[in-house]
């Protein structure tokens, strides 16, 4: 009887397995690989796994909901999304955010939010355009920020409106003999960290297809926030002004010739260490440890061909520019930008895609030329 007993426990527990085995097939199936034309919401999971100049390896997961809120077959609406991510780095760093995009039926009003907290120490190298990898310094930063964006269309592909939040840094730079360069620089204000408020308004010109992948139209984004400090750091005025232009031309059908270009300044007379604009990220400038080049203005464009191998697949190819500077820009001092990557397009109704890059920048004499390999979810801009 007890040999009984135990064999069907057993066939159960293998019913159980079986069954859990069958419901993460579907489950990811479901999330990676159906077809889905019927405009429901989809859910994904992704684990992080990427390396970038800035971070080292990064271990960590994020999952991303998309969804219409309108469901009709021949709607216009745009895709909303709520994307949360967390993860960790070899080089102690830890990211946690949470963001969410909401298009409204018909795209009348299109809302944002975002609230994150990174534990982000990084590599100093100094201010300006032209930094040395010898100069590199370490230090710690912690930052959270709370905020929130709200467009309304008041013309034809013309949107207008206003952001609003809080930010608070944190920098600790050692003991009293580390990091002297960092402390002692001149050009550094606020190098402690401080607390502020910000509000302003925005305005956008957005003509294209569509919001996930864009094949054809134009984007022009500009904002300007005015921020006021708050607790200990309430003495501070400023702004900071931002231009984001993209356009996109499909020259056929599996071929986009896509272009980029941002400026960013900041306002005021002066010039907070963590306000200021940073050359290189996972979207513009990659292959540029974020950071390494930073000043009160920014300047950078990129041009990228993506070509869509398969409903599924594609691969892109990217070449740019950019630079930093504190008064005024020169052609002279644009550093270059050039890579390619791969596309994975886990959702093809929505035009949602996973992404990995490889960028290579500048050789500066005496150091190694500057690369970083990205992974991210979405077409990088």
């Amino acid at each position: 009887m007890k040999k009984y007993l135990i064999l069907l426990i057993c066939v159960l527990g293998c019913q159980h397995v079986f069954a859990q085995t069958d419901f993460l097939k579907r489950f990811i199936r479901r999330m990676y690989l159906d077809k889905d034309s019927t405009r429901k919401p989809n859910f994904i999971l992704v684990p992080a796994l990427a390396s970038s100049p800035e971070t080292g390896l990064e271990f960590g997961g994020a999952s991303l909901l998309s969804f219409y809120t309108d469901t009709a077959k021949h709607s216009i609406t745009r895709v909303s999304s709520l994307y949360g991510y967390a993860s960790i780095t070899t080089k102690g760093q830890e990211k946690v955010s949470l963001n969410a995009t909401y298009w409204t039926p018909g795209n009348k009003w299109y809302y944002t939010a975002n609230v994150s907290f990174y534990n982000y120490p990084f590599d100093f190298f100094g201010i300006g355009n032209n930094t040395l990898k010898a100069n590199q310094e370490t230090i710690e930063e912690k930052r959270t920020r709370l905020g929130g964006t709200a467009e309304n269309l008041i013309l034809k592909n013309v949107y207008a409106g206003f952001s609003a939040g809080v930010m608070k840094y944190y920098y600790y730079s050692g003991t009293y003999y580390e990091n002297q360069a960092f402390k002692d620089n001149p050009e550094i204000q606020d190098h402690g960290g401080g607390s502020l408020a910000y509000g302003g308004g925005i305005l956008v010109y957005d003509s294209r297809n569509s919001n996930t992948y864009t094949t054809k139209g134009t984007y022009i984004n500009t904002y300007c926030n005015l921020y006021q400090g708050v607790f200990s750091n309430n003495s501070y005025t400023g702004g900071f002004f931002n231009l984001d232009f993209g356009e996109y031309f499909k020259l056929a059908k599996p071929l986009v010739l896509a272009f980029n270009l941002k400026e960013q300044s900041l306002i005021g007379g002066r010039s907070p260490f963590y306000l200021l604009p940073q050359l290189g990220n996972d979207a513009l400038m990659r292959g540029y440890y974020t950071g390494r080049y930073r000043d009160r203005n920014l300047l950078a464009g990129q041009g990228e061909l993506r070509y869509r191998l398969a409903d599924r697949f594609g691969i892109v190819g990217f070449l740019g520019w950019g630079e930093v500077a504190h008064n005024s820009f020169s052609v002279s001092a644009l550093k270059p930008d050039i890579g390619g990557g791969l596309r994975y397009f886990f959702d093809t109704e929505k035009g949602l895609s996973m992404r990995m890059d490889y960028g290579f920048g500048e050789k500066v004499a005496g150091e190694a030329r500057q690369q970083g390999f990205y992974i991210a979810l979405g077409e990088s801009f």
